[in-house]
Order: structure tokens, then C-alpha cells, then sequence
């Protein structure tokens, strides 16, 4: 999982992005109060204070202002303070900041100075203040963030990795949150799929195992046949049946691989070029008596760690559906990197045979497959084993005509 993709970061960074826009709402409504506060107390105080020296000074009256403010007319204005606009300023006047409300009545400009004033200092004090909360906030956010992600994550990641490894008990299920309810819903569902696949393998593996004694029966049967038979009559049909009986073993075999659940870390490699070589040869009969030229074309030589009798099963049953329904032309079986190729200049898939193979799982959903009546198998088995193997089989049409079928081995499990 990438980590822009992980819950605990999308928690985390939800709650650090609330953090955020809600520290910059409060930074603009006590931006606003602070200003609405210097109004209240520094410009309503000059202009209370202006009100009331103006009209005295003016008459002659003394003006003995409060600490800190100083009442200045005409010439007595300061030269640094006389270009000032109307209403309330900020200045600094030799490094010392001054607020100063300029206004004018009939006996001429007046200006009235703020010396004293200390609201810049508490402005800052304030200003800091609001800093260190906001910042508090934000990386409170995150630690809650945090907290919240741990305690929710952590308990999903414990129960997918126990699903993973495919424990029968699983954590959480004596908790009566959502968690506990998922955790429940989950060992229901896996149990029901483990009986289901338990099931499903012992029914395969149970009929294998009784299908073997009767076609061995079948098969010294047919070979005793074969021997003492003193015409082609009775030759010919028992080398049928011996045929048939050897493929049907041979798909009793493949059925109880696919049973077992796949190991294939731990097989010895089989050389695909090798059987790929084999099976082109054992299907040379089908094409014996048509115009039709099976080739092996060969290729750079890889192995394959998995069961024999799957990759013979899977490369086989192409081949000898190739050869079965080419009637003119040529079949070849070729190597890759990887890979082998199987082609024909036959007629092509039927649409529902395409059907099958571009649904996944098609082989389990009861889709009819296609294939030789040889090996019993169809595609969709084929598609089955590939599944089991790792790999992957791929479709196409030739470009003059036919299909070209490629099973592409896992790179995991191959060796050039």
C-alpha cells in the first residue's frame, strides 16, 4: 500500500487539515477583536480626549492633559507630525512608535499625541498568545490524529493479517463495536469458504482416488487385448481403449494436483522445452492423415518449478485442440522468453469460447468450455491451471488467419 493510500496517514492528515483551517478561522476572528479592541481603547481615547482640549485651548482655558497625551495647534505641531492625514495614525518618531489623531476645527489643525501608549506591546503579548495556542492546536491535531489511527488501524491491520495468514480464530471478535462486528462477519464468511474449498478437495481428490483402480483395470485389460489379438479388428479397438484410459488417467492426475493447495516454491523445475517437445511429438498422429504440418519450432530452453503433469496437461491440450480442428495449413509450437506459443491456421475461436476467456473465473461459473476429448480438458481448465501455476494464458488471432495461444510462466518460478 502506498502511503498516500494508508488510513492512518488519511486520519492523520484529516485531522491536522481541521487543526489548520480551524486555527486560521480563530487567527481572523481575534485578528478582528484586537483590532475592534485598538479602536475602542486608543482612537475613541484621543478622539475623547480632542473633544475636550480643542474648544478649551481655544478659548484660552489651560489644557492640562492626562499622563502621556500632549495637545498640539498650529505652529506648536511638530514639523514630523504635520503631514499627517485626518483621523488616527501610527508613527515612529525617533525609534518610539506614537499614536497620533489629526484633526482641525475653526481656530486651525490640531494634532493630540499618545506618548504613553503601551497597547502595541499588549497587541504583541496578544498576538503571541494566539501564535502559541494555534500552534498548540495544530499539533494537538496531530497527536490526535495520531491516537485515533492507532486505535482504529492498528486492530484492522492485526485482523488482515490474520486473515491473511489464514488463522481459524480470528482477534476482535469479542468486541461489541464495528470492529468486533466485522471481525465476527469475517470468521463466518472464511469458515464457510474453508468448508466450501474442504469440500470441494476431498470430493476431487475422493473421486480421483476411485477412478484410478477402474481405469487401471481398464488399461491391463486393453493391453492384454492388444497382445493376444490375432486381427487388426481387434487390435485396432483395443488400442483404443487403452488410449482413451491412459488420457483418462492422466486427467485423473491432473484433477488431484489442482486439489492440493500449490507449492510451487518447493517443486523441483522441469524443463518446459522439454516437454513442450513431447507434446508436439505425442499429437504428430492427429494431423498424419491432413494436409496440415505440426512443427516444433523450439526456442531459448527455461525451467519451471511445478508439477510435471500440470505444464504437459496445459501445453498438450492446446496442441492437440490445434491439431484437431486445423484442416489445412500448419500448427507450430514455439519458446519464448518465458513463454510458450502454441498457433494454428484453423478457423479461430468461436465467440463463446472468446466468451470464456475473457471472463475471469470463467471456469469456475459454469461456462461450457471446449477442448480436446482426449484429455477431457478445455480451455477453461487450461485457463485453471495457469491460475494454479502462476501464469498466464494469453489469445490472439494470427494475422493470416487462426489463433495463437500463449502461457507466459511466472518469472517467480522460472529459470532461464
Amino acid at each position: 500500500m502506498l502511503p498516500s493510500e494508508s488510513l492512518h496517514r488519511r486520519i492523520v492528515v484529516a485531522l491536522v487539515s481541521f487543526g489548520v483551517v480551524l486555527s486560521l478561522f480563530v487567527a481572523v476572528v481575534a485578528a478582528i477583536a484586537v483590532e475592534g479592541i485598538e479602536v475602542h481603547l486608543v482612537d475613541n481615547r484621543l478622539a475623547e480626549a480632542a473633544r475636550w482640549a480643542s474648544p478649551r485651548q481655544a478659548a484660552g482655558l489651560p489644557t492640562e492633559m492626562p499622563a502621556g497625551l500632549r495637545f498640539h495647534r498650529g505652529s506648536d505641531i511638530p514639523q514630523s507630525l504635520r503631514k499627517l492625514p485626518q483621523g488616527v495614525s501610527e508613527v515612529d518618531v525617533d525609534g518610539v512608535g506614537l499614536h497620533v489623531l489629526t484633526g482641525a476645527d475653526a481656530a486651525g489643525p490640531y494634532v493630540m499625541v499618545d506618548h504613553e501608549s503601551d497597547y502595541e506591546k499588549v497587541e504583541l503579548v496578544v498576538y503571541s498568545m494566539f501564535a502559541a495556542a494555534l500552534l498548540g492546536i495544530v499539533l494537538l491535531a496531530a497527536l490526535l490524529g495520531r491516537f485515533l489511527a492507532s486505535r482504529i488501524v492498528n486492530p484492522i491491520s492485526e485482523l488482515a493479517d490474520a486473515v491473511t495468514h489464514g488463522q481459524t480464530a480470528l482477534p476482535l471478535t469479542e468486541r461489541a463495536d464495528e470492529l468486533g462486528i466485522l471481525a465476527r462477519a469475517l470468521q463466518a464468511h472464511t469458515a464457510e469458504l474453508r468448508a466450501f474449498l474442504d469440500r470441494e478437495r476431498f470430493f476431487t481428490g475422493d473421486v480421483s482416488h476411485e477412478l484410478r483402480s477402474p481405469l487401471t483395470v481398464i488399461m491391463g485389460a486393453a493391453e492384454i487385448l492388444m497382445t493376444n489379438a490375432d486381427s487388426e479388428a481387434t487390435r485396432a479397438p483395443a488400442e483404443r481403449i487403452y488410449r482413451a484410459a491412459h488420457e483418462a488417467a492422466e486427467c485423473v492426475t491432473v484433477l488431484l494436483l489442482l486439489a492440493r493447495a500449490p507449492e510451487l516454491g518447493r517443486l523441483p523445475p522441469v524443463q518446459v522445452d522439454a516437454i513442450a517437445a513431447r507434446e508436439a511429438e505425442r499429437y504428430r498422429a492427429l494431423v498424419a492423415h491432413k494436409p496440415v504440418a505440426l512443427h516444433y519450432k523450439g526456442g531459448p530452453p527455461f525451467a519451471v518449478q511445478a508439477p510435471s503433469e500440470l505444464c504437459a496437461a496445459a501445453i498438450g491440450n492446446l496442441v492437440r485442440n490445434a491439431c484437431q480442428y486445423t484442416e489445412q495449413g500448419e500448427v507450430g509450437v514455439t519458446l519464448g522468453k518465458r513463454c510458450v506459443i502454441v498457433e494454428d491456421t484453423g478457423p479461430g475461436l468461436p465467440q463463446a469460447v472468446r466468451a470464456t476467456l475473457r471472463q475471469p473465473g470463467a471456469a469456475s461459473n459454469g461456462v461450457p468450455s471446449t477442448g480436446s476429448a482426449g484429455t477431457g480438458l478445455g480451455l477453461s481448465l487450461v485457463y485453471r491451471i495457469c491460475e494454479y501455476l502462476g501464469a498466464t494464458l494469453l489469445h490472439e488471432d494470427r494475422a493470416g488467419g487462426g489463433s495463437r495461444f500463449t502461457i507466459v510462466f511466472a518469472r517467480d518460478f522460472t529459470q532461464s
